[in-house]
């Protein structure tokens, strides 16, 4: 065969290339330099040690280093804020929790559309979330600590990651079912709420599953956990459910990059996570935290996130919470 390409197939050739310049220039050499992730959790906690592996699993695959960067506080929104002004060249990157889309929706002064200032690129997984206390308090189960709370006004007070996270919102639904009053305690992350559940400055914490090895050691006792189905790690430990709330949270989240991202640029995104999801590596991480994987495309993520403002939007109302 002759190495020379006849004119008909040059012509072919070109006109194919034309067909998806952005598709070719995207995912060829993409990345061809180090992808910044935002995490916007302290580090050490369930969602960094996540986020961690699985940048680690894409970067191998990459032969790039993607880089994450904790920007902690403020109820997690501080890395969706970051990228506002970032290029949309798929190089910025950052871990969406659903206080992302919550937090404009209860103020008077959003600093951000949830919907329209983000392109949301792969959706991953979910948390295992629950209610702990110490092991030295009165409290057994759960019901025994929503009877004190009841009786006590005032009197207890929880922990969670920030305002506005569904930790905070679920445990605010259940005290407006049951009638309590209880005091909220935002914290900057995972490690300051167990520490501070620790050293007595509050009574219970609503977190993800970091407090697993606490509570598997026997220095923390889990009351309840707010999936589906019983924790396979906590088979002991009721749902909300199982106890009379008819409650189930997992606070599903993925990756999403700055406004306006090319589409070309956005599979290139998806399709150096996607496998970095299913990575042994990383999957032995969400094993361990008792996380499903949720996966859904670029596509389908932005469908979930409209429909999900469009709900959370109706509960906060319902609630009446706000920020300022």
């Amino acid at each position: 065969m002759s190495p020379r390409l006849g004119r008909r197939a040059a012509l072919a050739l070109g006109a194919a290339t034309l067909a998806t310049p952005g598709l070719d220039r995207a995912q060829a050499g993409f990345p061809a330099r180090p992808v910044r992730m935002f995490v916007p959790w302290a580090p050490g906690g369930t969602t960094d040690v996540q986020m961690r592996a699985l940048c680690d699993a894409a970067a191998r695959r990459a032969g790039q280093p993607v880089v994450v960067e904790n920007k902690s506080g403020a109820g997690g929104i501080l890395g969706a804020q970051a990228m506002l002004n970032e290029k949309p060249d798929g190089y910025t990157l950052g871990q969406m929790p659903v206080t992302v889309w919550r937090t404009p929706l209860m103020s008077t002064r959003p600093m951000y559309d949830p919907v329209n200032d983000f392109t949301y690129i792969i959706h991953l997984c979910g948390y295992l979330f629950g209610v702990v206390v110490r092991a030295d308090t009165p409290w057994k189960t759960f019901p025994e600590f929503l009877d004190y709370a009841k009786a006590n006004p005032g009197k207890l007070n929880y922990g969670s990651p920030g305002i506005g996270t569904s930790l905070h919102l679920t445990m605010e639904r259940i005290a407006a079912e049951r009638g309590i009053d209880w005091t909220h305690v935002p914290f900057r992350g995972f490690a300051e709420n167990m520490n501070a559940l620790l050293g007595g400055q509050i009574d219970a914490l609503a977190d993800s599953s970091g407090w697993s090895q606490l509570v598997e050691d026997g220095r923390a006792r889990l009351l309840v956990t707010w999936g589906e189905q019983r924790a396979k790690r906590f088979p002991e430990t009721p749902t909300l459910r199982e106890v009379g709330i008819d409650i189930v949270s997992a606070s599903p989240y993925g990756i999403a990059g700055p406004k306006n991202m090319d589409p070309a640029q956005v599979r290139a995104v998806h399709d150096l996570f996607r496998p970095a999801l299913e990575d042994p590596a990383h999957l032995a991480v969400l094993e361990r935290f008792d996380m499903p994987v949720m996966y859904k495309g670029p596509e389908e993520y932005a469908a979930f996130v409209r429909q999900q403002v469009a709900e959370d939007r109706a509960m906060i109302e319902r609630l009446g919470l706000k920020l300022n």
